[in-house]
């Protein structure tokens, strides 16, 4: 497996290796022992995937408890992750790439950052791992355009399809205020 530390403090670009022959591939998407030797030691308690249309936009979401093992089962999508961390050097800063099953990379997600995810391409199936039980109580969001993150999401003249909550986040620096 290929490890990459990204920009921002504690968050990893995974790539596992895959064994192709005539039959298809195989690929070992998870493992206790080789996960905790690249230093993510959370248990991971919860799986879940979604399945998204082209330009559905889901996030951007967060939970200082949880960590999170982002991949791409079906199509591309374009991936971000915000440090909401307030003690952290890089905390309002913003990393983005495109995944794709094809390429099979996996994002590491720290405790305290936000995540969110563009659908690049229509039936996109998006698989992540959680270190905790979803708790709405606790969970934290913000908008996807906060004017002071900039994302550069690529949708070039397109609007995004949002749910009705993630149209309604606050910026990063009200969720800091509050």
């Amino acid at each position: 497996m290929e490890v990459e530390k990204l920009p921002l403090a504690g968050a990893l670009m995974l790539t596992p290796h895959a064994f192709i022959d005539e039959r298809g591939f195989f690929k070992e998407t998870y493992s206790l022992e080789r996960y905790r030797a690249y230093g993510i030691t959370e248990s991971f308690v919860q799986d879940n995937v979604s399945l998204s249309h082209r330009d559905v936009l889901r996030g951007l979401h967060g939970d200082l408890r949880m960590a999170k093992l982002v991949s791409v089962v079906r199509g591309s999508v374009f991936d971000v992750i915000v440090d909401a961390r307030t003690m952290s050097r890089s905390c309002g800063q913003w990393w983005g790439a495109t995944l794709t099953a094809a390429d099979g990379r996996q994002i590491y997600v720290p405790p305290g950052f936000l995540h969110g995810f563009l659908a690049l391409e229509d039936e996109t199936i998006f698989a992540y791992k959680q270190s905790a039980a979803y708790d709405p109580a606790t969970e934290i969001a913000i908008a996807w355009n906060d004017s002071e993150l900039g994302i550069a999401w690529p949708l070039e003249d397109r609007r995004p399809i949002l749910s009705r909550r993630d149209a309604a986040n606050p910026t990063l620096a009200s969720l800091h205020r509050a």
